[in-house]
């Protein structure tokens, strides 16, 4: 089980709360269904009742009809009803003439009238046995009255009867229905929960893609964009720990360069002695310090940065222009010939990171560029892009070496300048970063070596 963070103030429950809406709607649905059902039903029930009961009367008062026609009646009649079933309590009727005698009657009916003569249609009465529905009605020669008395307390029996069979249909229904809700959600819940004890039991170093199999098609993006992180996690890992350990074996030689030379200079008999191992001293230290400032430099460049929108818009060769005195400078104390061309180039620059790109490309080409060699600095605008070129008159790198130069830490076979081997590697990384292009290409006459980056134009 996952234990319980402490401290997450207003924390609520998915779960709990779609069951209690879930659950909720479901019966109150229910409800008011089964109330509009009871409640039209009765209405409908009341409309056939009382149309049975008008028919019945209409019947009644034909057959009253034709036998006064027949034989005439001097005393009220009692017509008998059978005894199977008891109908004088659902139905009672009485015939009436305009003497208001009684003619005819059925067993159970009172010999008082159900309704005063002038009531014609429905009506409602109350006596001590209860509500009673009436309907009076004259036949077409104003002759006859028919009165015919049904309880209310028949109506009220068949709509009971009729809720409790909604009841019992409906009931299980709605259990059925909270049941399907319920095993619906905990089933979803418990394909999280696997997921998320799937994750709590992983140790530090396991950083496996969390299994989708078994999950909703709606949490399976969630689980797909942790396995994403996942594998960038995974991948800083791995370069962080790769950076740890070049850094630590590239450090091991000015270290020990650094130990070697204070060893001489303790054990050093003339000043000559002393002399040249400060000197060694201070290009040990220097060659530490630089290797350290691109190490720094190297990690703060973020390995899964993307190419950012916003970066603002600048112009490259005014960037360049400010750094290009020193360049200059330092290409005179190094006996080499700078050129540089540098023409209007709008593009979207993270001004530091360029500068520290541009400086090392710079570096790189003075320090392999022999003395009386040229350099050329060059950025331009075309229609896809911006281009910034340096080129030198060095050894260049061979052709099948020009994408692992790339690599930290890496140097070419026979490369005798002093260097870290991460100059390039943050070349590309900050070109990375602005959506650029890297390309090395050999000199116009197969000699020394152009850089070549491509930036997008901005849009």
């Amino acid at each position: 089980m996952i234990p319980a963070i402490p401290g997450i103030a207003g924390a609520w429950s998915l779960r709990r709360t779609l069951l209690v809406v879930l659950l909720g709607l479901t019966f109150t649905l229910w409800g008011f269904s089964a109330i509009i059902v009871y409640l039209e039903a009765g209405r409908e029930s009341q409309e056939l009742f009382d149309q049975s009961l008008a028919e019945t009367g209409h019947l009644l008062l034909a057959l009253a009809e034709h036998e006064v026609q027949e034989h005439g009646v001097s005393a009220a009649l009692v017509i008998p009803v059978a005894q199977n079933r008891n109908h004088r309590q659902y139905l009672l009727f009485q015939v009436w003439d305009t003497q208001r005698r009684l003619l005819y009657k059925n067993a159970g009916a009172p010999d008082q009238a159900f309704a005063a003569p002038a009531e014609i249609g429905y009506s409602w009465r109350s006596n001590a046995g209860g509500q009673w529905r009436i309907y009076t009605s004259w036949n077409h020669s104003g002759k006859l009255q028919i009165q015919v008395a049904e309880p209310a307390s028949h109506r009220q029996e068949i709509s009971s009867r009729f809720a409790l069979k909604l009841l019992a249909i409906g009931l299980p229904m709605a259990a059925m229905a909270a049941l399907a809700i319920w095993w619906s959600i905990n089933r979803v819940f418990r394909a999280l929960r696997r997921c998320a004890d799937e994750v709590a039991l992983r140790t530090p170093d396991d950083l496996a893609n969390v299994s989708v199999r078994g999950a909703p098609m709606e949490v399976q993006p969630l689980l797909q964009a942790i396995n994403r992180l996942f594998v960038r996690v995974r991948q800083t890992r791995e370069q962080e720990q790769r950076f740890t350990a070049d850094a630590a074996h590239e450090l091991r030689t000015p270290l020990a360069a650094i130990k070697t030379n204070l060893q001489v200079l303790q054990r050093a008999r003339s000043d000559a002695q002393r002399s040249e191992s400060v000197t060694g001293l201070g290009l040990s230290v220097d060659r530490a310090t630089r290797l350290v400032g691109q190490l720094l430099t190297l990690s703060r460049l973020d390995p899964q940065s993307q190419p950012s929108p916003e970066l603002p818009v600048l112009d490259l060769a005014v960037v360049l222009a400010e750094q290009l005195p020193a360049w200059m400078a330092q290409a005179q104390r190094q006996e080499l010939l700078l050129q540089a061309d540098l023409a209007t180039a709008p593009c979207r620059l993270q001004q530091d990171h360029v500068l520290i790109l541009a400086r090392n490309l710079m570096d790189n080409a003075m320090r392999y560029t022999p003395a009386g060699g040229t350099l050329a600095l060059s950025c331009r605008s075309e229609a896809d892009g911006v281009l910034l070129c340096v080129s030198d008159t060095g050894p260049g790198i061979a052709e099948h070496l020009r994408e692992r130069v790339f690599e930290r830490f890496f140097r070419a076979a026979g490369a005798h300048q002093p260097g870290s081997g991460l100059g390039l590697s943050i070349v590309r990384r900050i070109a990375e970063t602005h959506g650029a292009s890297v390309q090395l290409d050999a000199g116009p006459d197969g000699t020394g070596l152009v850089v070549t980056l491509r930036f997008p134009a901005p849009r």
